[in-house]
């Protein structure tokens, strides 16, 4: 990687994270913001910095090719619902999303890098800028789950390993070994919600990677927002891959699990 990266910044901490990292590194960061998604302080940061409709991939071609930038980042998270929203798109965007038929978003994104990539923009993997956000396994409160609890994890694993090798969803939340939500295009909070609307107190949530994880693509994460969600829903657990599942705002949020009574526990893939 050059002296020079791009940065295509949707919501969340992940994209204040990797330009953090970035600068740290020495590297001038070019960032595009989603407008709608990415949050407005990262410009602070940034060297050169731009706002990106969603749906405009020409638009961010331009943007970096200005600013001599040929390495370039992908994070943070962009609404699905854009991909059944083509009016939105330009002729570009529109033609990666329909090209094969599949729509599901890792084979968009795929899609859009091999599309980059053809313009000169190679997307990087991320994992050197957040690998200190990976946890080894163990737990990670003070206390671990109940016994009914690892219970609902050790059968929810398999599964949950399962259904993000068929690219259906990351997270899944048992309760009384049986299935209750599994992660659609909402994401992982919001699964958890639902989940805890359907099962009440009690139930566990399990978090895992692909087992071959592109992580160009997608970067499976949890963070504060997440054991907010765990609270709110009553969750007894949370069970997420060790090295594989990133732990954004990790302190904040082992503080709140363990004020809410929410065990929290990285296991190996």
């Amino acid at each position: 990687m050059g002296p020079r990266i791009g940065l295509i910044a949707g919501s969340g901490e992940f994209p204040l994270l990797v330009l953090n990292e970035a600068k740290k590194k020495g590297l001038f960061c070019a960032v595009l913001g989603v407008r709608g998604q990415a949050e407005g302080s990262l410009q602070g940061g940034a060297d050169a910095w731009g706002w990106l409709e969603p749906g405009r991939a020409a638009e961010a071609v331009a943007f970096f090719r200005g600013h001599r930038v040929r390495d370039i980042l992908i994070a943070g998270k962009v609404d699905p619902a854009l991909l059944f929203r083509p009016g939105e798109l330009d002729a570009t965007s529109r033609s990666l999303v329909e090209r094969g038929g599949d729509k599901r978003p890792s084979a968009v994104i795929s899609r859009v890098i091999e599309y980059l990539a053809g313009q000169g923009l190679e997307v990087a993997d991320p994992a050197p800028f957040i690998s200190p956000y990976f946890c080894p396994a163990g737990l990670l409160t003070a206390g671990g789950p109940s016994r009914a609890a690892q219970e609902d994890i050790d059968f929810g694993w398999p599964m949950a390993r399962t259904l993000a090798d068929l690219d259906i969803g990351q997270t899944l939340v048992v309760r009384d070994r049986s299935v209750v939500a599994v992660e659609g295009l909402e994401g992982t909070d919001e699964a958890i919600r639902r989940g805890g609307r359907l099962a009440g107190p009690g139930a566990v949530v399990i978090k895992v990677s692909r087992t071959h994880q592109d992580m160009r693509v997608d970067v499976p994460a949890v963070g504060l927002e997440t054991v907010r969600s765990l609270a709110d829903a009553g969750a007894a657990a949370l069970c997420l891959e060790a090295g594989r599942v990133a732990f954004f705002q990790k302190q904040e949020a082992v503080a709140l699990a363990e004020s809410s009574g929410v065990a929290l526990i990285a296991r190996p893939g």
